[in-house]
């Protein structure tokens, strides 16, 4: 009979230094992560710091985890600043461009800020950062259908803010909205998946 083979190495954990350069290297990142689920600078910081920090002092993770752990981090502390709950089901849908011109990528910013904080919450985690309904639904302390309403929401609104915005460029006579269509086009192509296994 073969002699079975022992497994022998040292397991990769992170470390400090592992998470104060991913904080380093990815603060752009990290922070816009934690400005989309606040919608405020100064909680995005908080949460933003306070996630170095139980980075720093949490579980041992495998070092390949380390990226999706900050990020992981990051989310439970705006959890906790802002504690997201479901809203009403017919919650109106409004979006507010305050007649202001904007970029393509400033307007879905501000599309996606102008979510009620559930529903911007269930978008970044679920959309942006990929989490599956389950793993939206444990980190927010709701059911998978306050988080498949949310979703649909969410998306709904984005899209009327698009709509009306590209709207806005054509009336403001710049004629070519090109720039708007390529986006929307790559938003729904994004969304797409996400739209079908919402149905």
């Amino acid at each position: 009979m073969a002699e079975a083979k022992r497994i022998t190495g040292t397991t990769h954990y992170a470390n400090r230094g592992d998470f104060c350069r991913i904080f380093y290297e990815e603060t752009g990142s990290l922070y816009r992560l934690s400005f989309l689920l606040t919608a405020d600078c100064d909680k995005a910081e908080q949460c933003f710091v306070s996630g170095l920090d139980d980075s720093l002092k949490g579980n041992r993770v495998f070092k390949e985890w380390a990226r999706s752990w900050a990020r992981r981090a990051i989310i439970q502390n705006a959890v906790r600043v802002i504690n997201p709950r479901p809203t009403e089901k017919n919650a109106p849908l409004s979006f507010d461009s305050s007649s202001k011109t904007l970029v393509a990528e400033q307007v879905e910013i501000a599309a996606i800020l102008e979510l009620a904080p559930f529903e911007r919450f269930v978008f970044v985690i679920s959309v942006l950062e990929h989490y599956s309904e389950h793993e939206c639904s444990v980190l927010l302390g709701c059911s998978r259908r306050d988080v498949i309403a949310a979703r649909i929401r969410a998306l709904q609104q984005i899209g009327s803010a698009m709509d009306l915005h590209v709207k806005q460029q054509v009336n403001v006579g710049s004629g070519e909205p090109a720039l708007d269509d390529n986006c929307r086009a790559v938003l729904e192509l994004q969304l797409a998946p996400r739209l079908a296994t919402s149905a």
